[in-house]
């Protein structure tokens, strides 16, 4: 497994990592190694098991999108997961780094999403459509320098490239993101979206979980902004 990727949580039933922007959670028609085949290699060798390894995938972050990511390491967990997600019982909580400053501190975003298929990419608009699906999430300003803002978003829906269409309307593209009115790529390809924290009950145990995922250490603004909240 790749040394870049660890392993934030993990027991029987569950197990959470931190994926390094540039590699899908699943395999997609680049053909490129995924994180959940690249995990599932980990477990087998790891584990000495002989068959096949089961790991189901309980959400996905965009590829350019470091952060932690969910996977299930039985069905019984899965289909429970799978229920949570759908009642929005798993919290997410992601940090993102604009290069403009929003007009409010903190706000609701209220849009509906519209997806286009043919470019992978999604439409934020004002009113409901046929087709559109409605995008909400809270955002606060966190910390700031002469050049950024950095947001913390709270998801309180799951749409496609959701946060990154949404600060895009108001005027906040993420730093990296050319899709959504970036004016430059970030060097290594990725944009400044990180998922940075998730919270939920155990599927099985019932406990509470919460891990938080250290953003990108070889990022000097990633470093310079994660220590500021210390």
């Amino acid at each position: 497994m790749s040394k870049k990727i660890n392993i934030l949580y993990e027991d029987n039933h569950i197990m959470i990592v931190n994926k390094p922007a540039g590699i899908p959670v699943q395999a997609d028609n680049t053909g490129d190694p995924s994180l959940k085949e690249e995990l599932k290699e980990f477990i087998k060798d790891r584990d000495e098991k002989p068959g096949n390894v089961y790991l189901g995938v309980v959400h996905r972050i965009d590829r350019p999108v470091s952060g932690a990511v969910l996977f299930a390491k039985t069905s019984k967990a899965l289909v429970r997961l799978n229920e949570m997600v759908k009642n929005r019982e798993i919290k997410k909580t992601y940090w993102a780094i604009t290069y403009i400053r929003p007009e409010k501190m903190e706000d609701t975003l209220v849009h509906y999403i519209l997806r286009d298929g043919k470019t992978n990419k999604s439409r934020c608009v004002h009113s409901p459509g046929k087709e559109t699906k409605e995008a909400k999430l809270t955002y606060k300003v966190i910390a700031g320098s002469d050049n950024f803002t950095m947001l913390e978003v709270d998801l309180l829906t799951g749409r496609h490239h959701q946060i990154r269409c949404q600060l895009a309307k108001i005027g906040c593209p993420i730093k990296g993101d050319l899709k959504y009115g970036a004016q430059r790529s970030n060097k290594d390809g990725s944009i400044s979206l990180h998922a940075r924290r998730l919270e939920f009950s155990h599927p099985v145990k019932k406990d509470k979980i919460i891990v938080t995922a250290p953003t990108p250490q070889e990022d000097n603004l990633w470093r310079y902004f994660e220590k500021s909240q210390e």
